[in-house]
């Protein structure tokens, strides 16, 4: 039985198809023998820079070709690639690099001033890799060294350090939630590879050997190897697990040239590349895609197309079939999942049957636990959390307590409990609720953000919206809607907070309902389509006049 180690399985690929395009960004293209190729200079300079076995690498980057090169090289080497979010502050970055231990980061030429600004405080980096592209060496700070220059300067092939390769070495993904400093996600490479390989386009034998590997990839194929379209960032797990599964699969990602998330960019790529598999998170990415579609139907060639996958956050029934309108071949599958627990459950909608927002069905290795660990019962309304056992992720990079707290042991089983709540349905659908960390108490109730959310962005004039809780000396807290609204064609002005306050009572508890309705230019959801609660809620609290030390 094989460690399963995607260094290796990824080798296998570039020997076995070394011809086939494995990345495309605009106008550049990269076969699988050039990615592996440049990852072998890459990680041949970690090891001449004196990084040890399971040193951590980050990330610092746009979505790009050396993202995944850098991620590559970092597991030839046998050391751990470590995700790092660009819209980080200075003292952010300092965090995450010092808790992760990172000893070199591979960063944007965009990045040059942050990194200058907080290098001095990080004295365990011992490399710093600008990606500098065509840009040449004199142009690289002196205190770095050119990326380019390394992934292409020779070397040998297949480079691997003296302690060679394992399933146990690390894949880190660092996690900030909503709430709290970011969390460092371990995941061992022989798990993610078992867990992601289920679901891949071309499986391999779990019990197999490289050579099987070898061979598959070799056959005539069943089904066209993916040509994926990563929509979220690649410092995400969302768009880092859909990418290392479709290059796992022997096939490609096509990345659109832009760095912010543009539906024109993703559909014009998605056309051009004949993408076959696109990820997206919800709605955030799911809407301006409709958008786009029904502003102009017919300009885009969307054929090549079957398979849209969402995950992350809630996808509204009404934006999924609006996307099957124009496209009813598609599938559409939203999953359940997170940094720490991947394949919870899922959702399957296509135009012979749509679920409805936040229905989903467990998969055989999950279940909805009450707080004491016993079984939430099917039909009985009662709140649970949604729990994974099997492989997965091993814990959080040096903190027990947080560890402790979500991977806990029932009924002799060790199972990941990411903080998702959820009620069973009498017929078994999950309907999601919300993480724990962002709920609202008011008047002794329990109010789920996300299910208000959902019904708030039903209505035809609100664009996105996000719902928190503002102190209040009666009920604790209030429920507060912070509405982004559509603009209208005509320049008509959106509806009054009370008209939106009685949609959302059509479907939902009174207690539920907004008690105020604050209008805000842009929600400003991150590009993996998350919100920052904390500080929409302060904003909420001085809109509403609510004193900063109420909270």
């Amino acid at each position: 039985m094989t460690d399963w180690n995607y260094a290796d399985t990824w080798e296998t690929v570039a020997r076995t198809r070394p011809d086939a395009e494995a990345l495309v960004q605009g106008p550049r293209r990269l076969t699988w023998a050039e990615l592996d190729r440049r990852a072998d200079g890459i990680a041949a300079a970690l090891l001449d820079a004196g990084l040890g076995h399971q040193a951590k690498v980050a990330q610092y980057l746009y979505n790009c070709p050396e993202y995944i090169e850098s991620f590559f090289a970092a597991m030839k080497a046998g050391m751990v690639p470590v995700n790092t979010n660009y819209r980080y502050t200075a003292d952010e970055l300092v965090y995450l690099w010092d808790n992760a231990d990172v000893e070199a980061v591979v960063f944007d030429r965009a990045f040059v001033g942050r990194v200058e600004e907080v290098r001095a405080r990080l004295p365990r980096v011992k490399l710093w890799l600008v990606v500098d592209g065509a840009a040449p060496e004199t142009a690289v700070p002196e205190w770095a060294r050119s990326y380019e220059a390394l992934a292409t300067g020779g070397g040998p092939r297949q480079v691997q350090g003296p302690w060679g390769r394992s399933g146990d070495d690390l894949i880190l993904i660092y996690t900030g939630g909503t709430t709290g400093m970011p969390k460092g996600v371990m995941w061992r490479q022989d798990d993610l590879w078992a867990i992601l390989n289920r679901t891949a386009t071309l499986r391999y034998p779990e019990d197999g050997t490289i050579d099987d590997v070898a061979g598959l990839l070799a056959a005539p194929p069943k089904r066209t190897p993916p040509r994926l379209l990563p929509g979220p960032p690649l410092m995400h797990g969302t768009g880092m697990f859909s990418a290392i599964t479709a290059l796992a699969s022997g096939g490609a990602l096509a990345m659109p040239p832009g760095h912010k998330f543009s539906p024109t960019e993703v559909l014009d790529t998605i056309e051009r590349e004949r993408v076959t598999e696109l990820v997206i998170v919800g709605d955030a990415f799911a809407r301006p895609l409709l958008d786009a579609l029904d502003a102009d139907p017919g300009r885009w060639d969307l054929s090549s197309l079957w398979l849209v996958l969402s995950s992350g956050v809630m996808w509204s029934a009404e934006v999924r079939a609006g996307l099957l309108r124009h496209h009813p071949g598609l599938m559409l599958v939203d999953t359940l999942g997170s940094s720490e627990a991947i394949g919870m459950a899922s959702s399957r909608s296509s135009t012979d049957g749509a679920p409805s927002t936040a229905g989903f069905r467990l998969s055989e290795q999950t279940r909805v636990v009450a707080p004491d660990g016993s079984d939430v019962r099917p039909g009985s309304g009662e709140m649970g959390l949604v729990a994974l056992r099997g492989r997965g992720s091993i814990g959080y990079y040096k903190d027990e307590a947080k560890t402790a707290a979500t991977y806990r042991i029932i009924d002799g089983e060790r199972w990941s409990i990411p903080g998702d709540w959820a009620t069973i349905e009498a017929d078994g659908t999950v309907r999601l609720l919300g993480r724990g960390s962002v709920c609202i108490n008011t008047g002794g109730e329990k109010v789920f953000p996300e299910e208000v959310e959902e019904a708030l962005k039903r209505h035809p004039a609100v664009a996105d919206a996000v719902v928190v809780g503002v102190p209040d000396p009666r009920f604790n807290e209030v429920v507060v809607a912070m509405v982004e609204w559509r603009p209208a064609a005509d320049g008509t002005p959106p509806p009054p907070g009370d008209e939106l306050v009685a949609w959302v009572r059509e479907t939902l508890a009174d207690y539920k309902s907004p008690r105020h309705v604050v209008t805000v230019g842009s929600i400003g959801r991150a590009a993996n389509g998350k919100v920052d609660y904390r500080g929409l809620r302060t904003a909420a609290m001085a809109e509403l006049g609510v004193p900063a030390s109420a909270g």
